[in-house]
């Protein structure tokens, strides 16, 4: 009888709990504040076919650091436009780039904005 009491109250206040408004709670702006900028600080957005896109950011000696959908990876520079490490390679030509990074390439790349 006695463990059946913590349980009961224990039910009770996580019943009450559901009712709360958690951007009351919340202390940094109101819950309408609009989403952030998903882009990277200091990088260039390239979108592409298919509804593809990556980020590149200049690093020291050439190199650059590609920001891809599903990891980032430093690239190092193997010519005039042309970057890679491994598999992976990037070749940017002014405001177009093409990344190849196996299984995926993305093709018909043009920097955003």
């Amino acid at each position: 009888m006695n463990r059946r009491i913590p349980i009961a109250l224990l039910s009770l206040l996580l019943a009450g709990c559901g009712s709360m408004s958690v951007p009351n709670l919340w202390p940094f702006g109101d819950s309408e504040t609009s989403e952030r900028s998903r882009k990277p600080a200091n990088a260039t957005e390239y979108r592409c076919d298919g509804a593809k896109a990556f980020y590149v950011r200049n690093l020291d000696a050439g190199a650059v650091w590609l920001i891809a959908p599903d990891r980032e990876i430093r690239l190092d520079k193997r010519g005039e436009g042309q970057y890679g490490t491994g598999r992976v390679s990037l070749e940017i030509s002014g405001a177009e780039a093409t990344l190849t990074d196996p299984p995926a390439i993305f093709t018909n790349c043009k920097r955003a904005g």
